[in-house]
């Protein structure tokens, strides 16, 4: 790998260009491309702006992704285009990622995932995506284990049961390292009843596009599953690659990637292992040494056994060398995390904090070693405590009346309902409570009346089957003393409308400590005429409400009238707070359209000067009427313009003008239907 101050994660033109000549490997391009010639790219693009100006730019759309980017073929001049587009966030060559060398595996012993399985710790109900190139879906120590698979790359050869199938060894071997069956032959794996999911990006070369692993990485976070196993890599950075790793770590996805085999350089972890949101992970022979072949840097999260690994290959076992045996080392122990209940973000914490400390530099070994009977079994104790919140009342809120207690407690051993809630007012008695399938919480009534107004301990107490038990305590306000409605907020705003009445949103929010709000009425007076235009009643409850209510003045659009608005807000109790506000209504004024030269493109010949323009206008009345795009002479005059009709709020569009004399100006105008107009011009 080059040194990591020359890595990038997008390129220029020229270098997306070259790759139409050429072939890439970990980011570096060679080869030549003529003026014309074609290229695949991933685009990032910032709103439907930059969507659409992605989708014009693309002589084909190869795919479209969830997250804001899509892969286009494109000409050398389009490219240009998006690169100068200010909606455009990166335009990258869609280059390939390798699946990581392989050197000629022992690692579950020395992570003692054995001792999970002894101890009923198999990952079972925990979802991992191999994202490789394929597995051996028959192979007799995965096939109990396989679940579904996803092809961005078909499989070729004899071995090809689905498209998904392996056709490389790469991805199956991976694939028995994080998950191969506890049976009687063969290799046992980390995880021995994880679901593997084989999503094959990588061919059976073991290269794979930019665009094939990003789709790879999302569809993994679309199924919902758990664990993203992924060994493989590329020197540079994608942005779509990037893209897809944030996409899936919001949607739950624990991603754990090989750290890179270049151990010939330091600080040069590769991508996507070097991301913010991968675990990157070092590999580590049987003397707890660092692998030769590793590469490390500050990005270095956790090390795992590497070398001289042995596992599952298409219809056998071989062992092999590599960060990529060191990966799924972690994703099989994160898996065994994830079926216990913990979160992708909780999972990974938990495997750093449990890390054994093997003596080697933080940039080698990150937080240390897989421990992954330490991560799992917390030295051997799997019974945990329960845990317990508070989801009403919460801490700090004022309370009346009869209130309904409301404890969100789970544990991962016993089920939800099966728990043992109660709390306490004060340090009182305890009170039980019922579970409650439809809210999912354990539930009481509580009457705050008898408490004194004032500040109150409340704490609640959970217990499971073995007897751990978990608290939480928060602090309550009672205040049962009747008090009126305040409106919080009020404002109004006009609405231009084209049916000839004054319209305005009201903006309102009303409270009421006592938590028994009724309704909002809500009053729109001319104050010229000194009349009520129009009233609302809104029906409310509880101790806060807000909303935006249209209230109308029929026939008065343009009238320039002051008007008030008042709000009264009334509880049960009939009990009442107002507050009101002032707005007007402005005279219709016809505001003049704006034009707006995007682009240029001279398609001059001998004969003729020839100019393809690409324009756009918009006018905030919606009233827009035509478009004349001219081109000018040196003396302003015009030798050539082309109309075009056009309506509503916003028009682009493309029209060439031409003249055999010297053009010298384009000027674009824009009209409304009021005759209004704006121009843009631009020299030639």
């Amino acid at each position: 790998m080059p040194d990591r101050s020359n890595n990038c994660s997008e390129l220029s033109r020229r270098d997306v260009l070259k790759a139409t000549g050429g072939t890439l490997a970990g980011g570096a391009m060679v080869g030549q491309a003529s003026a014309n010639s074609r290229a695949e790219v991933n685009v990032g693009f910032d709103g439907p702006r930059g969507r659409e100006a992605a989708k014009k730019a693309a002589d084909s759309i190869e795919r479209e992704f969830n997250f804001d980017a899509m892969t286009i073929t494109a000409s050398e001049k389009a490219i240009d285009g998006l690169e100068n587009n200010p909606n455009i966030r990166y335009v990258e060559a869609n280059g390939e990622m390798q699946a990581l060398e392989q050197r000629l595996p022992w690692g579950v012993d020395r992570v003692d995932a054995d001792v999970l399985h002894d101890n009923g710790q198999t990952g079972s109900g925990a979802d991992i995506a191999i994202i490789d190139t394929g597995i051996d879906d028959d192979h007799p120590d995965l096939e109990a284990n396989v679940g579904e698979g996803k092809a961005y790359v078909d499989c070729s050869g004899s071995n090809c049961n689905y498209p998904w199938s392996d056709d490389d060894n790469h991805g199956t071997h991976c694939a028995g390292i994080a998950g191969a069956v506890d049976n009687s032959e063969g290799v046992v794996g980390v995880s021995t009843e994880a679901t593997l999911h084989a999503v094959k990006v990588l061919d059976g070369n073991g290269s794979g596009s930019f665009s094939d692993v990003a789709a790879g990485i999302e569809y993994t976070a679309d199924q919902g599953w758990d664990v993203a196993s992924l060994s493989l890599g590329a020197s540079s950075g994608s942005s779509t690659v990037k893209d897809a790793c944030r996409y899936a770590d919001d949607r739950g996805v624990l991603l754990v990637a090989a750290a890179g085999n270049d151990g010939s350089c330091s600080d040069c972890v590769g991508y996507p292992a070097a991301y913010s949101t991968v675990i990157a992970v070092s590999s580590t022979d049987s003397d707890d040494s660092l692998s030769s072949f590793s590469s490390t840097g500050p990005e270095v999260e956790l090390a795992a056994p590497g070398g001289s690994i042995e596992s599952t290959v298409i219809g056998g076992y071989e062992t092999y060398s590599g960060t990529s045996m060191a990966c799924p080392h972690v994703s099989g122990a994160g898996a065994q995390l994830m079926a216990n209940g913990y979160t992708n973000t909780e999972a990974r914490q938990r495997l750093k904090e449990t890390a054994e400390d093997i003596g080697l530099a933080d940039d080698e070994q990150g937080s240390g070693l897989l421990d992954a009977e330490a991560a799992v079994l917390d030295g051997g104790d799997t019974d945990t405590a329960p845990t317990v919140s508070w989801a009403n009342p919460t801490d700090g809120k004022t309370v009346s009346g009869t209130v309904t207690v409301q404890l969100d407690a789970s544990d991962n051993e016993d089920s939800d309902d099966s728990l043992d809630v109660t709390y306490s007012v004060d340090g009182g008695s305890a009170r039980s409570t019922t579970y409650n399938a439809e809210t999912g919480y354990y539930e009481d009534s509580w009457d705050s009346t008898a408490v004194s107004d004032g500040d109150h301990t409340l704490d609640a107490s959970a217990t499971d089957s073995a007897g751990n038990t978990s608290t939480s305590s928060i602090t309550v306000t009672t205040d049962n003393t009747e008090s009126a409605p305040a409106v919080d907020s009020l404002s109004a705003s006009e609405v231009e409308t084209d049916d000839g009445d004054a319209e305005f949103d009201v903006d309102w929010s009303v409270s009421d400590s006592d938590g028994d709000l009724d309704s909002v009425d809500l009053t729109l007076t001319d104050d010229t005429a000194g009349e009520t235009e129009e009233t609302a009643a809104v029906s409310v409850s509880g101790d806060t409400a807000s909303d935006t209510t249209r209230l109308v003045a029929a026939g008065d659009d343009g009238s320039g009238n002051d008007y008030t608005v008042e709000a009264i807000g009334t509880d049960s109790a009939g009990n009442t707070g107002s507050d009101s506000t002032t707005v007007s209504e402005t005279e219709d004024t016809n505001s003049a359209p704006t034009a707006s030269i995007d682009g240029l493109d001279d398609r001059s010949n001998p004969r003729w000067d020839r100019i393809e323009v690409d324009w756009s206008a918009s006018d905030p009345d919606g009233n827009l009427d035509t478009v004349i795009v001219e081109m000018l002479d040196a003396g302003g005059s015009t030798v050539d313009s082309v109309t075009t009709g056009v309506s509503g709020s916003s028009a682009s569009g493309v029209d060439e003008v031409r003249t055999k004399s010297n053009g010298s100006e384009i000027v674009v105008t824009a009209t409304d239907t009021d005759g209004e107009s704006g121009t843009d011009s631009q020299s030639i």
